[in-house]
């Protein structure tokens, strides 16, 4: 069953036609047929989320929004210390994975989680400020990701934590004591992830660096699930919004 869960997953991720007039209804195309497998398949294949999440202090009465966190697998890394949160929200625009995170929340008695269906380049809390947002995978896939970073910004209280986690491409001249990717990784993975509407991209790393005070910053090379060549590079980091 789950050889069979996986080739559904693969046959949207290699093969499926996404189609849709804007973001949104693109992005529910990608996922609409999933859903239900997702979780399964991106634990092999996302890697450091759960290594994002332990770095990540758990503020007392604080707001955590996890944008573009699908369905609210991501929380389950916080364990039972989300209940010391007032408010943790999961913003998507794929509603097939946002029912998901919704009945995840049902299910673990979670009431002070909520799945919200709205732009993270746009969307702020309705307690007006946050403490913690997260990206875990979801900056590739978000056309106007600068917005999504300063939206992230601004919606932060001074001192507020922000933790990414996702693929990238170096630069090829990176600053000095950051990883530089060859010339056949910078070229392979853009066109690779193009097909799904991810976009590597050489300036997440350096605009978060220069947006927040770097807390944390680790660069790594995961393992593809079925391709036991390849060598995905992605990176995490936590940032402090200065005071």
């Amino acid at each position: 069953m789950g050889f069979l869960s996986d080739l559904k997953v693969l046959y949207h991720l290699t093969m499926k036609p996404i189609r849709g007039k804007d973001h949104a209804s693109r992005m529910e195309s990608f996922y609409g047929g999933q859903a239900e497998a997702y979780d399964a398949f991106r634990k092999r294949l996302l890697k450091g989320r759960e290594e994002l999440w332990q770095l990540l202090d758990v503020p007392d009465d604080g707001i955590w929004a996890d944008m573009g966190g699908g369905t609210g697998a991501n929380l389950e890394n916080l364990g039972e210390s989300i209940r010391h949160l007032k408010k943790a929200y999961v913003v998507d625009l794929a509603t097939s994975l946002l029912k998901v995170a919704s009945e995840r929340f049902q299910a673990r008695g979670w009431t002070n989680a909520e799945a919200v269906e709205a732009d993270a380049t746009t969307w702020r809390p309705a307690e007006g400020a946050a403490d913690v947002v997260t990206f875990s995978y979801s900056l590739t896939m978000i056309p106007d990701w600068f917005a999504a970073v300063e939206n992230a910004y601004a919606m932060l209280k001074p001192g507020g934590t922000i933790g990414v986690v996702d693929f990238y491409v170096s630069r090829k001249h990176p600053p000095e004591g950051f990883m530089r990717h060859g010339w056949l990784t910078r070229s392979f993975w853009p066109v690779w992830f193009a097909a799904d509407n991810v976009y590597p991209s050489t300036d997440h790393v350096p605009f978060l660096h220069r947006r927040f005070e770097p807390v944390q910053f680790r660069e790594y090379r995961g393992k593809v699930p079925y391709f036991p060549l390849l060598r995905m590079p992605y990176y995490v980091f936590v940032g402090r919004k200065p005071w």
